[in-house]
């Protein structure tokens, strides 16, 4: 990597999947693997931060528990579903091991549920249902860091 490529990653935003810990060493670890190829948000996250969706061809740098970078990826596609809607194809790209969307939405409830997640997010607690709107995004490593 040149000087040129150095500055252009410390300029990306980050992307942080889930929270500092076990599931985000093994999320980075799957990106890392290329095991995991998407991801998954609440649409109203980006409501309540007030950030812009994701977009094709946009570039973040993947950061581990210690908040280092340690991969570029970038968007390859960017869909907002009903998370009824969301794919058995889309579960098994997160590469979490989950077979299909059921186990992916039981899975990802419990995240949405958590105590982290609701603090993190604020009041009111989101209500998770057929209709709740997810930003499906796949994305390609682009380079490790």
């Amino acid at each position: 990597m040149d000087a040129h490529d150095a500055a252009h990653d410390a300029a990306l935003p980050l992307a942080e999947f889930a929270f500092p810990g076990p599931l985000r060493d093994q999320l980075v670890g799957a990106i890392l693997s290329g095991a995991k190829t998407a991801t998954a948000s609440l649409r109203e996250e980006y409501v309540r931060e007030g950030a812009p969706l994701p977009v094709v061809g946009a570039e973040e740098a993947v950061v581990d528990s210690d908040e280092r970078p340690v991969a570029v990826i970038r968007a390859t596609g960017v869909q907002v579903v009903r998370l009824a809607d969301v794919t058995d194809g889309h579960a098994r790209a997160e590469g979490e091991g989950h077979p299909d969307a059921a186990a992916w939405r039981e899975g990802h409830e419990e995240f949405w549920g958590s105590v982290e997640f609701i603090a993190g997010l604020g009041e009111p607690r989101i209500v998770i249902d057929d209709d709740t709107e997810v930003v499906c995004e796949t994305f390609e490593v682009v380079r490790r860091l």
